[in-house]
């Protein structure tokens, strides 16, 4: 018998409702909202992104998640790990009694009939799902749509030939999930490129001037088993992790029609070339909105929130450190004092403590947060911001 799959809810929504806006609702965001997306108090003036944190797809899967455990009290519920890249959003699903198949003691091999699984938002690999039904598991698959409508064009990519080319980490759970996605339809291939300059490298090769060997040696572990550029990159479809900067993904589109087209001349370009825009909506209106914040305000600097591991957060900190003194703090517990924050530079891994961050005198801040970031974290983060500016 196939194992149960929800994939739509569990009907239960209403019941969670309460629990979810105690957990994650902000009734000082929602007056600051009101406020033209304003914040005053004493020195103290605070713009917010008009759009910023919990997406329509993070909304939803962590909505499926508190049903889950709502639905099946009596039997254990598992995550396949992070549902989304929050720790606050994961620590509060751990509190629900929720388990993760990633936690130091936990393993799939020990997985049941009897238990639950709950797919993240950024979906799992095509081997793992195909591991869980095997299992027999109750599965509640909250992959986001936007994901899927990725998944559907590699596929379709590999079904008439083309390799995908994925701007993406090659390492992060969607860009593995959208890999297998092209690797197992009939005759898939894929490479996945990180940013401009790997684009370049296999741009190269594709007009005739790379290095085989150095080429295989660099994206070794970014390719499907057995790649061969010289077969492989004949005909290329281009795609990307949805919560990759936007600018970058159709840069590195364009670099790849344009290297296509001088290797193989403009009549040819259909039949070599194809591109989507797979980027979704909601890490679209919360890029433009950070740039339009920064567009229309004078800021002293800019406070984002989200996940340190977080793709779309690291990308809305980089488009600001462009632009403003930025700080990608985890959560609020970054704003250490007036004198001290704790964050992580655009473009670093590691997080660091710096000092001076506060200006004196009348302080104007930008606030924005990443798409898994709850409200309850934004207004926690403009509190302990008046704290500080105003003690």
């Amino acid at each position: 018998m196939p194992p149960l799959i929800f994939r739509k809810g569990l009907d239960l929504k209403h019941e969670v409702a309460g629990t979810l806006r105690a957990s994650y609702h902000s009734d000082l965001i929602e007056t600051v909202k009101r406020a033209d997306f304003q914040y005053s108090s004493g020195r103290l003036t605070i713009h917010l992104a008009r759009e910023f944190g919990f997406c329509y797809g993070v909304d939803r899967a962590v909505d499926y998640a508190y049903q889950a455990r709502r639905r099946f009290p009596d039997r254990t519920v598992y995550l396949t790990g992070e549902i989304i890249h929050n720790p606050h959003v994961n620590a509060e699903l751990r509190a629900q009694g929720i388990h993760f198949l990633t936690d130091p003691g936990e393993s799939l091999d020990a997985l049941t009939p009897d238990q639950v699984v709950i797919l993240p938002a950024f979906g799992v690999t095509v081997e793992l799902l195909a591991n869980l039904e095997q299992r027999g598991c109750t599965l509640v698959d909250t992959t986001c749509g936007s994901v899927l409508n990725v998944w559907k064009n590699v596929r379709r990519y590999a079904e008439d030939g083309f390799t995908s080319i994925i701007h993406g980490k090659y390492w992060h759970e969607e860009t593995r999930a959208t890999a297998s996605q092209a690797l197992h339809a009939d005759g898939g291939r894929y490479l996945v490129v990180l940013d401009q300059q790997e684009a370049a490298v296999v741009c190269r090769y594709i007009r005739g001037s790379g290095n085989r060997d150095g080429f295989l040696a660099q994206f070794a572990p970014a390719m499907s088993p057995g790649f061969d550029p010289d077969r492989d990159l004949l005909r290329i479809g281009c795609a990307n992790q949805t919560t990759m900067l936007s600018s970058e993904s159709l840069d590195v589109g364009e670099m790849f029609r344009a290297a296509m087209r001088e290797r193989y001349g403009e009549r040819e370009l259909p039949t070599r070339f194809r591109a989507f825009d797979t980027i979704c909506s909601a890490t679209q209106d919360r890029q433009d909105a950070v740039r339009e914040l920064l567009a229309s305000q004078p800021l002293d600097l800019m406070v984002v929130i989200g996940g340190l591991n977080s793709s779309n957060t690291c990308n809305l900190a980089r488009i600001c450190a462009q632009q403003v003194a930025s700080y990608h703090i985890a959560d609020p517990g970054g704003l250490v004092s007036a004198t001290d924050i704790r964050h992580k530079s655009a473009g670093s891994v590691d997080e660091v403590t710096t000092s001076g961050w506060l200006p004196r005198g009348r302080v104007r801040i930008g606030l924005t947060s990443g798409a898994s970031t709850p409200d309850n974290l934004m207004g926690a983060a403009i509190q302990r911001l008046d704290e500080l500016v105003n003690s």
